[in-house]
């Protein structure tokens, strides 16, 4: 059930109400429950204090608020709520005085959570809904002001349905060739996929030996970005199977290409945030605020600037690296952004009409991801099979 900050504040008992009206500095009868409450919804929700309160956040606490902006529901237990708190921190605390905890009582004293009131909830905390609302607006209203706009550039790269009919030409590749031979570490050999990578409708040079990479997927270590991607998609969904070191369609695979089947966007999309969350756990929110910011042409430098406060680095990937390759380049893959080249402004970003549908669309719950076990010299793994 969804509550709004009034419905809220009439259930939690006088001494929260106390602490929540001194964060706002309300004057009032503090032994009046209702002169509590009617103080403290003149003041916390006028919209000067409100957004006073998000400008004095500090990044951290604008990252543990942005994990709770796309996530559909509002309700979440302590250990989800530090777990959180924990990735909002990407500096490791030297002394042992910082407590996680602490950010959660600071969103309680400002009435942003709530304890539940009935036997059922009452370990749980709540994010007031009407909160929710503001909280989003507040923050797409600061991002915004640090974006540059521009017209639309006279070229740009827009690869929507490419993607999903690559899956389908890798699945007819295989057919073709009825199996193709895997070397011991289970990777296509050099001359197949070139030949493979030369069919796609995207281009893209074949992985340099001995270069970093590990987290983005199965196979990224052997292949280029996107292709890895397609190929850890077939996996997942079965269509296409590894048996005595050789690649081959499955049941399933070769069903797709009978019926001449393409894949729905909405699903590879899914598959690509569930895979991404590995290395970065707020893929989904960042996503998001790719669809909110870029309705109309920005610039990719003021666009990076405001996502990379939010982007952990990954080992050797750099916040700068993860969202021009990882997030930007991805989404144009997948159709859902294009990308242009603008002689005044450098590169430029759009989200698609049907990238904003999609992303609108979609939610992944945080635990659902694709199970990877790393470690960084073998880049060794494990799959969910889904």
């Amino acid at each position: 059930m969804e509550m709004n900050l009034a419905d809220m504040l009439s259930y939690a008992d006088i001494h929260e109400l106390g602490r929540i009206a001194h964060t706002y500095e309300c004057e009032c009868n503090g032994h009046s429950k209702n002169e509590l409450i009617q103080s403290i919804l003149s003041t916390a929700l006028r919209r000067e204090i409100f957004e006073k309160h998000i400008q004095g956040l500090n990044i951290e606490d604008i990252r543990f608020l942005n994990s709770l902006l796309f996530d559909p529901r509002n309700a979440f237990s302590i250990e989800e709520l530090i777990a959180r708190v924990q990735q909002s921190r990407f500096q490791k605390e030297e002394s042992g005085e910082w407590n996680p905890r602490d950010m959660v009582i600071k969103f309680k004293k400002l009435g942003w959570l709530f304890n539940g009131y009935s036997q059922q909830t009452k370990f749980l905390f709540h994010v007031p809904n009407d909160l929710k609302r503001k909280f989003s607006e507040v923050l797409t209203g600061q991002f915004k002001q640090s974006l540059k706009l521009t017209n639309e550039p006279s070229v740009y790269r827009d690869e929507q349905q490419l993607l999903v009919d690559d899956i389908f030409h890798f699945l007819t590749y295989i057919s073709h060739q009825h199996e193709i031979p895997l070397t011991a570490e289970g990777a296509m050999y050099k001359r197949q996929l070139q030949q493979l990578l030369d069919r796609l409708s995207v281009q893209e040079e074949m992985v340099t030996k001995g270069s970093w990479r590990f987290g983005y997927g199965r196979m990224f270590k052997d292949y280029p970005n996107r292709f890895s991607f397609i190929y850890d998609y077939c996996y997942y969904r079965q269509l296409i199977s590894e048996q005595a070191q050789s690649l081959q369609l499955t049941e399933e695979g070769k069903m797709r290409l009978l019926e001449g089947k393409k894949e729905n966007l909405a699903d590879v999309y899914k598959f690509w945030l569930r895979l991404y969350k590995n290395p970065i756990p707020n893929v989904q929110s960042l996503a998001g605020w790719v669809d909110r910011l870029s309705s109309q042409w920005v610039t990719f430098e003021s666009l990076s600037g405001v996502l990379c406060k939010l982007v952990k680095p990954f080992y050797y990937d750099s916040s700068e690296s993860i969202v021009e390759q990882r997030i930007l380049q991805m989404m144009m893959h997948l159709g859902l952004i294009r990308i242009g080249e603008d002689h005044e402004s450098g590169m430029v970003v759009q989200v698609t009409k049907l990238g904003a549908k999609v992303i609108q669309g979609t939610f992944v719950a945080e635990e659902d991801k694709v199970v990877l076990f790393l470690d960084q010299e073998s880049a060794r793994f494990k799959g969910d099979g889904k």
